[in-house]
């Protein structure tokens, strides 16, 4: 909030009631989106044939089947801090729904996800794992999985949707394929995990690199990864590890040039989790329980 400055004050109230023009701040440079997902994967979009569509919204498949993008990863598409990770299904059937502000009044949404990784408040880097593509919304509605994507400006209301922007070109609205270049790392944890794993935290370490914890319901077994986001194919230290509670700790530590992990352990309680790289470090408490 601004101080007021008494006099200035005053001289700008004259001028303005004289009849000058003032000069008014340029409006914020948007900041460098991304495709939601994860390097070199050809994800397409479509804005039109959702009836729930009132402008620029994407609708995101790459799947040939109906479900095939089911837990899909998605990434964030510029830095930011999380102000939305909830279910908001019955509210306005977004479901699952993610909303980070970039600052500049700039906002990305991600809605009718299966999984959050993130959590309001949270800070985020562009391509910091936030979720699974879902099918989640109105508990009177019936969607297959895809990622539903918004940007809006200069403030989150409905009307305020604008076009979507990757790497610098405009989506070619209103259907088009688009490969993604959100490739701070190479690498995403879900093929790092192997089948099963699905994203269920994430959490930066700075501007280095990410902390990533993925689940198996299958097997009861959480996976860890660190991946690198700064000397990325340099070998650098480089920690992840996994502590079910009651149990010993394992620690994959080296000099790695993409990641350390995956560490997996069998933890049908509560997990401690994290991991280093760049000179940060995470060490959760115990949770997902």
């Amino acid at each position: 909030m601004r101080t007021s400055k008494l006099a200035r004050g005053a001289i700008a109230l004259a001028i303005a009631a004289a009849g000058v023009l003032a000069i008014q701040s340029p409006a914020a440079a948007a900041p460098a989106f991304q495709l939601p997902f994860p390097c070199g994967q050809t994800w397409t979009g479509d804005s039109n044939d959702s009836s729930a569509h009132v402008s620029w919204e994407i609708d995101f498949n790459r799947g040939s089947t109906a479900t095939a993008d089911e837990n899909d990863t998605v990434l964030a598409s510029a830095a930011g801090t999380v102000e939305v990770a909830a279910n908001q299904g019955d509210v306005n059937g977004y479901g699952n729904l993610i909303v980070i502000n970039h600052g500049g009044g700039y906002y990305s949404y991600y809605a009718h996800l299966e999984r959050m990784a993130v959590v309001a408040g949270q800070a985020v880097l562009r391509g910091q794992v936030i979720g699974g593509v879902g099918d989640t919304t109105k508990s009177t509605n019936d969607v297959y999985p895809h990622l539903h994507y918004e940007v809006r400006y200069p403030d989150r209301s409905q009307s305020h949707i604008i076009k979507s922007v990757f790497n610098g070109v405009t989506f070619p609205y209103t259907h088009g394929s688009v490969t993604s270049n959100n490739c701070a790392t190479p690498y995403d944890p879900r093929e790092v995990c192997g089948s099963g794993f699905n994203n269920i935290d994430s959490v930066k370490l700075g501007t280095a690199g990410t902390v990533n914890l993925l689940w198996n319901g299958s097997t009861s077994q959480n996976c860890a990864v660190t991946l690198k986001f700064a000397n990325v194919g340099s070998a650098t230290a480089t920690t992840a590890f996994l502590e079910p509670q009651g149990s010993t700790r394992t620690t994959d530590s080296g000099n790695y040039s993409y990641y350390a992990g995956p560490v997996v352990r069998t933890a049908p309680t509560c997990v401690r989790w994290g991991g280093s790289t760049g000179g940060y470090s995470y060490t959760s408490a115990f949770e997902h329980c």
